[in-house]
């Protein structure tokens, strides 16, 4: 993307939300310099407020700050309004503290507004409106410097190895619009693009949210939301079967009309697997492949033939919560197939629906309980199944991990 001959024109940053400090020579945004001796480097630990050591600093005159890594720490003069955002854990999030309406743009809105309507259908009083919204991924700065946003809850290092992107117009953005804050490598504990890695530090995805409520000086919220989930993990980790009495499972997106697509690892650091690495199980394609396997921890490429070398117990299928994928035909498609019907997941009718490993902490309080539940039914109950286009599964409540109406009159202010 060619720079904008009229950017540097455009009107300056709101001067109620703003970056703390000068511009460090050489650095790509105010407040920008490595934060590592102000704060220990996280666990992966998901456990909740113990691991969210605040980070915010008041002043006389209203205004605060908050620290997180890579930006460094961000001065606000006022809680920011208008959102602009790309991934969906960010997206998640901002609608658990009761800014999903103020978001102006995120990635892929249709495909997050499809999975979410099936959560927030249990949650009384909560929705979603976020089609048509902005695509954002890779956004332009002319649209930026349009939307005019309040704060870019968006993750700076992500950013630049968006096409059209370079340090440059990242600083530019944070000083004539808005600040950056997010962090996003974390989902797989990613490195960081060149120029970032000192400045880069790894957190849990609670973590994480807790430090997006002190920007939205929601840390209330946030306590309240993160007990929940801490009762979720204690139950979770007091119910799961010893090692050897879990079966082995797989993480997989698998390709809509052909024999292939992508595993992904399910015990591995980073807010993608926050759901699937407390259960504890058994990777089946680590076991086939090795542990090395994709980049990063991300994927690997497979066909039937990898998925039966590995043969789970489990079949974890990411994408028919989505709308984009249809749970029947992937399973009728795997028992029609010589190779995928000697499967043992797909043999034992043990192929579920997941939602996306790009979670927040609404999607990841839903998915911990439908995981528990499809991988341990005799210790959390049997998972009712998903039904194509209907909203997550109705759950007795005695059968709940979670209480619905508790999370959302969390959501809704009510707490």
């Amino acid at each position: 993307m060619a720079d904008d001959s009229n950017a540097t024109e455009a009107p300056t940053r709101r001067e109620y939300v703003k970056y703390g400090g000068a511009v460090v020579g050489g650095g790509l945004l105010a407040g920008c310099a490595s934060d590592s001796n102000s704060e220990s480097a996280p666990t992966s630990s998901e456990t909740g407020t113990g691991t969210a050591t605040p980070s915010q600093t008041a002043t006389e005159d209203d205004s605060y700050s908050v620290r997180m890594a890579p930006m460094g720490e961000v001065e606000f003069d006022a809680v920011p309004e208008d959102i602009f955002t790309i991934l969906g854990h960010h997206a998640d999030m901002l609608l658990a503290l009761g800014r999903g309406d103020h978001i102006n743009a995120m990635h892929g809105p249709g495909y997050h507004q499809a999975l979410y309507e099936k959560l927030v259908a249990h949650l009384d009083g909560v929705s979603v409106d976020w089609e048509g919204l902005y695509s954002s991924w890779p956004p332009t700065k002319e649209k930026l410097y349009e939307l005019d946003s309040d704060v870019h809850i968006a993750d700076p290092a992500k950013v630049t190895t968006g096409e059209g992107w370079d340090d440059g117009d990242v600083r530019e953005i944070g000083e004539n619009v808005a600040p950056w804050f997010g962090n996003t490598l974390s989902g797989t504990n990613r490195t960081p693009p060149e120029g970032w890695t000192d400045r880069y530090e790894y957190y849990s995805l609670w973590e994480i949210f807790g430090k997006i409520a002190q920007v939205f000086q929601e840390q209330e919220r946030y306590e309240a939301l993160a007990s929940i989930h801490d009762s979720v993990r204690q139950t979770i980790e007091e119910n799961v079967p010893p090692t050897y009495d879990r079966p082995s499972a797989a993480l997989v997106l698998l390709s809509a009309d052909e024999d292939s697509g992508w595993g992904y690892k399910l015990n591995y650091p980073g807010y993608y697997a926050a759901h699937t690495r407390p259960m504890g199980a058994e990777d089946a394609l680590a076991d086939a492949v090795g542990e090395a396997y994709g980049d990063d921890g991300r994927n690997i490429t497979l066909d039937y033939e990898l998925l039966l070398e590995a043969d789970p117990e489990v079949l974890l299928v990411l994408g028919p919560m989505t709308g984009h994928f249809n749970l029947d035909e992937i399973r009728q498609r795997l028992e029609n197939d010589e190779v995928a019907s000697e499967i043992t997941a797909v043999q034992e009718g043990r192929v579920y629906a997941q939602g996306a490993r790009r979670q927040g902490p609404i999607l990841n309080l839903f998915q911990l309980e439908m995981t528990a539940k499809q991988l341990y039914p005799d210790q959390f109950g049997e998972w009712p199944g998903y039904i194509n286009g209907e909203p997550y599964p109705e759950i007795p409540e005695d059968d709940q991990l979670f209480d619905r109406q508790r999370v959302a009159n969390i959501v809704n202010g009510e707490f």
